[in-house]
């Protein structure tokens, strides 16, 4: 049974890829406007339980509720309508389409789900702002740096009013006061949003911001305490 109030729930999961277990049994729950982070060493299972988690990978054994619904029971229509508009995703490469202006990469979710280009290019320009990006809007990716390009990113993923951002090593490719800033933004854009955050990292000062730490290590999780 999901526990009350919880948004995105996952029990018991498994997945292998060939001999190797990815997940043996892993938990999992995150509540609106909640930022977990999902820590643990290369290879332990972290990616493979945020794919399962956002429909992306469909695990071997176990159940994942979001909001009151198993994906395992959706079909493959569903589980992308849900990616376009209410999970939202920020990569360790923002994956920016470099022939778009950044205004364009934001609006292009939107665009994707049927609103006019004026509408969806306003509502990218004010995720713009909100990120401190609005100077790079008629900038394509290449002329940006690496920590403008991922608040360009943050702000795409912002740009539906997702229920869930799936972070996966956001700041990996960040030098340490752009990664500082990116978070910061992040985290107070999410929780303002009452978005719950799924954040994939093993740096502990970026899962600093988080709410809650989850370890996984060899397939299994374990939630820390975490001390103030």
């Amino acid at each position: 049974m999901t526990p009350a109030g919880t948004l995105l729930c996952a029990t018991d999961l498994h997945k292998a890829y060939g001999p190797t277990k990815a997940l043996d049994g892993a938990d999992f729950s995150v509540h609106p406007g909640e930022v977990v982070a999902v820590m643990g060493p290369s290879g332990s299972g972290k990616s493979t339980l945020l794919h399962c988690l956002a429909g992306i990978v469909t695990p071997d054994a176990g159940s994942i509720t979001y909001a009151g619904r198993e994906l395992s029971a959706m079909n493959d229509a569903e589980r992308s309508a849900l990616r376009r508009t209410e999970f939202g995703f920020v990569f360790q490469f923002g994956r920016l389409i470099p022939e778009l202006t950044c205004v364009e990469n934001v609006a292009l979710p939107l665009r994707l789900t049927g609103v006019r280009r004026k509408e969806a290019e306003r509502t990218a320009l004010h995720w713009l702002e909100r990120l401190q990006a609005e100077d790079l809007a008629a900038q394509h990716p290449g002329e940006v740096s690496g920590g403008q390009g991922q608040r360009v990113a943050v702000a795409r993923a912002l740009v539906t009013r997702p229920r869930v951002i799936f972070a996966d090593e956001p700041t990996g490719a960040l030098d340490s006061l752009n990664g500082e800033l990116v978070m910061q933004l992040l985290t107070e854009a999410a929780r303002s949003a009452n978005a719950a955050v799924v954040l994939v990292t093993h740096e502990t000062r970026v899962a600093a911001y988080s709410d809650r730490e989850v370890v996984i290590r060899d397939g299994r999780s374990r939630d820390m305490e975490r001390i103030v």
